[in-house]
């Protein structure tokens, strides 16, 4: 139901407005299971079974999008109450079919069926328990949670109230450290009074998986990957330890440059980096700061920002030259709909979630995204990730509704990630954005920008959830929420708060992700995946220089083979669909390793140059 890059959009079970059972739907589901204990279900009764649950959530789904598409854009406790109604209808439907589908596990089935039972009972993201009361209470906690985040606002001394959007633009452009001190301290007030109320989520969340048959809420999460959660926890880590290397280069490199900048007292030159110095709120991302770590000469000659504004890019002619992406590459142009019911600026007369997100509301044609876009390159590769979203939705509109969604999560996000990987100078120049495209002399300097965007988050991308997994499966406990959660980000990104946290802090919910209910390992995977596709398709291409260098931008057999994977849905397990593209059944990191190779190189020199101390 809910909109990628905030909450799953197609396959319907992966509601994060988590509501379970209604009192008359517990009851059923109990008596269901009392009523074929000493019977065999048959593969017709399971057959029907997946038809009519298929059927009555597809219908159901279009009613919970619109409350959670009004919800989302008009933030009152009106709508909050409507979409927690909606939801708790819609999601109760869920985890009875959830529940059901658990007795028809040992019934023989054809593969398609087979797939579709094993969704219906493990692709729910926040399962409510049985128990009528208590899932009511997580309806209500998970509208409000979203609520706080959204209607999020920190107000100077001086009296004036910003929003994220312009917070993070401080964040972006100052480099006074007091200053972001401030606002990095500011924006983490509002997610305090989330914290117990994110506790008792998760009590019932794990009480609702426990109903399901599983043994915490980290368990079904780690389920939906077509591998068994211990192997798929085994999978992230070979995959980390992979690019964990090149990361640790780019960490000493951009430490010893942000030393240089702002002294010992503000960054030593070992240890951990200060998390408010590096340009985004949650340290996620880097590439705000190139201008303060560039090389000498690295200077590539241009500023998508500065071109945009240069050439009258406004809002809607962002996302138009983003659209021309996907149609030079012989995808249709986006639906009229689309340009009229999406929201591409922050209002000035109500309060709205600024997170970016694509969304499909009838599982058809009606796709959007809602954004609060600022006219920078950043958002311009924003939008390319969105639209992204939007041409998988419509790719697979075709299939059945449980199969409408990516391979898996992270093939969701990969997708306008690989394509913006093609907003090289060489692209910039052929929609006339660029005069001329810079020598493989000024690449380091590309290459250092991405790898800023690129590589600085891998780490971030995987710890979130590796925080979570354990608050779910208890290894972390509430009275330890805060401390464990800098322990992870020093552990694998080399992060460190400005200032002192403790428990009465809950950082964790001052990133959308967290009270908004949303995975995040699809993010790292994505990450992964976006330069293993980006390098098939430069080959698909016929592009022989560098892949760093390369633009599919319109090639018709790369988009071609692109939309072959894209229409395939979820029907084949993801090893499958990756094959479509990529010729292989496993992700591969090698292709983050051979796109950024000469940076690495690079970096490890001016480390050993400057006698950079790297490690934390």
């Amino acid at each position: 139901m809910k909109a990628f890059s905030q909450k799953p959009a197609r396959l319907s079970l992966l509601i994060a407005v988590s509501i379970g059972l209604s009192a008359c739907g517990g009851q059923k589901a109990q008596e269901n299971a009392a009523t074929n204990t000493n019977t065999e279900p048959t593969p017709a009764q399971a057959k029907e079974f997946i038809h009519k649950a298929e059927s009555k959530l597809a219908d159901m789904s279009i009613e919970a999008n619109r409350a959670e598409w009004i919800y989302s854009n008009f933030i009152t406790e009106d709508t909050a109450a409507l979409a927690a109604a909606v939801g708790e209808k819609y999601t109760a439907n869920s985890v009875k079919f959830a529940t059901e589908a658990a007795r028809f596990a040992s019934v023989k089935l054809d593969p398609v069926n087979e797939r579709k039972l094993n969704m219906l009972r493990t692709s729910l993201v926040l399962p409510a328990p049985l128990d009528p009361k208590k899932n009511a209470e997580l309806a209500n906690i998970s509208a409000e949670l979203n609520g706080m985040y959204g209607k999020g606002k920190y107000c100077f001394k001086d009296g004036k109230c910003m929003t994220l959007p312009e917070l993070s633009a401080i964040m972006a452009e100052s480099h006074d450290p007091k200053l972001l001190e401030e606002v990095w301290e500011g924006w983490r007030e509002i997610s305090k009074p989330m914290r117990p109320l994110f506790e008792r989520e998760v009590q019932l969340a794990n009480e609702g998986s426990r109903d399901l048959g599983f043994k915490d809420l980290s368990v079904l999460w780690r389920s939906q990957y077509d591998m068994k959660p211990d192997d798929f926890s085994q999978e992230l880590d070979r995959l980390w330890g992979d690019v964990k290397p090149l990361y640790e280069s780019l960490h000493c490199y951009v430490r010893g440059e942000l030393n240089k900048e702002y002294g010992d007292d503000v960054v030593s030159k070992s240890g951990p980096i200060p998390a408010h110095l590096l340009g985004n709120m949650w340290a996620q991302s880097w590439g705000n700061i190139y201008d303060d770590v560039a090389p000498e000469n690295g200077d590539p000659g241009y500023d998508v920002t500065k071109l945009l504004a240069m050439h009258d890019y406004d809002e809607k002619k962002m996302v138009k030259q983003a659209e021309g992406f996907f149609t030079s590459l012989g995808f249709d142009a986006l639906p009229e709909t689309f340009w009229t019911r999406s929201l591409f600026t922050q209002p000035k007369d109500r309060d709205v979630v600024c997170h970016a997100s694509a969304w499909d509301l009838d599982n058809k044609d009606d796709i959007r995204i809602k954004m609060c876009i600022q006219k920078t390159g950043e958002e311009f590769t924003v939008i390319h990730h969105e639209l992204g979203h939007n041409f998988y939705q419509r790719a697979y509109k075709e299939q059945p509704f449980l199969f409408q969604n990516s391979a898996n999560d992270g093939f969701h996000e990969a997708i306008g990630d690989t394509i913006a990987l093609s907003i090289t100078p060489k692209y910039l120049k052929k929609i006339g954005l660029l005069e001329q495209v810079p020598d493989q002399s000024k690449d380091i300097g590309l290459l250092l920008k991405q790898a800023l965007d690129k590589v600085a988050f891998l780490p971030f991308g995987l710890m979130i959830d590796q925080w979570r997994w354990k608050v779910f499966s208890g290894q972390i406990k509430p009275s330890e929420y805060n401390k464990a959660w800098w322990e992870l980000r020093e552990k694998y990104q080399g992060i460190r708060p400005p200032v002192a946290r403790d428990e009465s802090d809950f950082d964790p919910g001052a990133k959308y992700h967290v009270p908004g209910n949303v995975p995040y390992t699809r993010y790292f995977l994505a990450h992964i995946l976006q330069f293993q596709f980006h390098k098939a398709l430069c080959d698909i291409a016929g592009d022989k220089g560098p892949v760093n260098r390369c633009s599919i931008y319109g090639n018709k057999a790369a988009g071609e083979k692109l939309n072959k994977m894209l229409e395939m849905g979820a029907s084949k397990p993801w090893p499958d669909a990756l094959e479509v593209v990529t010729g292989k059944r496993d992700m591969d990191a090698q292709a983050v390793l051979d796109y950024f190779a000469p940076l690495k190189v690079w970096l490890d020199k001016q480390n050993k140059m400057q006698n950079n101390q790297c490690g934390w």
